[in-house]
């Protein structure tokens, strides 16, 4: 939370109590779903003190309780964002055929993929066109502030399979000592997990930082799938196939 001293925007101050994002926030705010200390805000960019009772119109939490996250394990040659030239996004594997069924302990039933789950749907994060695994897609604001905000401290477990020859030296610079574009990168694990396969855990996501790093100390990735976001699992997801995230999960 920030430090700064006196009145602030309540958009901020909503997004700061995990209420929902800045963004939510100032479409609940014009819609007149807000209330402070008991009355109703509608007026964009007005200003609070920090221990004000904020509290949110039935049909506003109802709004933010639909919003949707997506579980994906996306396949090599999709991107993650926006297209590029020759290539699909990986959204374009949402669909009603590919959806996975999971239901939860308590019996709860997955819903069926409508049209309004793919409204305002992004990814949470990239996976490069080569590389497999487990990738977010959310409408829920919150949800990707968490996994790819400014502070995010969510971890990314990759599995890693390389070329080459790896010194003991090495491995210690993959957890820790490596830069990238003259930026340091923050600690890694990175483990052998046999002998041509290592696991990494990251708390950040650089452009290709896991192939960039293998390439700074003389490793040639061969395959890499991301496995784990926080506590979310890959699990048996098959490959090209999503499902939503469950209410008993978290990352």
């Amino acid at each position: 939370m920030s430090d700064e001293s006196g009145p602030v925007r309540l958009s901020k101050l909503m997004a700061e109590r995990g209420l929902c994002s800045r963004r939510e926030a100032d479409d609940l705010i014009a819609r007149g779903l807000v209330k402070v200390n008991g009355q109703i805000v509608s007026q964009l960019g007005v200003k609070f003190e920090r221990d004000v009772d904020i509290e949110l119109a039935g049909r506003a939490q109802k709004d933010l309780g639909n919003r949707v996250t997506i579980l994906l394990n996306k396949p090599i040659g999709y991107v993650s964002g926006q297209p590029e030239k020759g290539y699909e996004p990986a959204v374009r594997l949402i669909t009603a055929a590919n959806q996975e069924h999971i239901h939860a302990e308590n019996g709860e039933r997955d819903p069926k993929l409508s049209p309004s789950h793919m409204e305002g749907l992004a990814p949470a994060g990239r996976l490069d066109i080569d590389s497999q695994g487990l990738i977010v897609f959310t409408q829920n604001g919150v949800v990707a502030k968490l996994l790819i905000g400014e502070n995010s401290e969510i971890e990314k477990e990759y599995l890693v399979r390389v070329q080459g020859t790896l010194s003991p030296a090495g491995l210690k610079l993959l957890n820790h000592g490596l830069s990238l574009d003259d930026k340091p990168l923050k600690p890694a694990r990175v483990e052998w997990l046999n002998q041509d396969q290592l696991r990494f855990v990251l708390k950040e996501g650089r452009k290709r930082q896991i192939r960039r790093m293998c390439e700074l100390v003389g490793l040639r990735v061969v395959g890499l799938k991301r496995v784990r976001i926080g506590r979310v699992m890959l699990g048996s997801l098959p490959e090209g196939k999503w499902r939503f995230l469950r209410r008993d999960e978290k990352f």
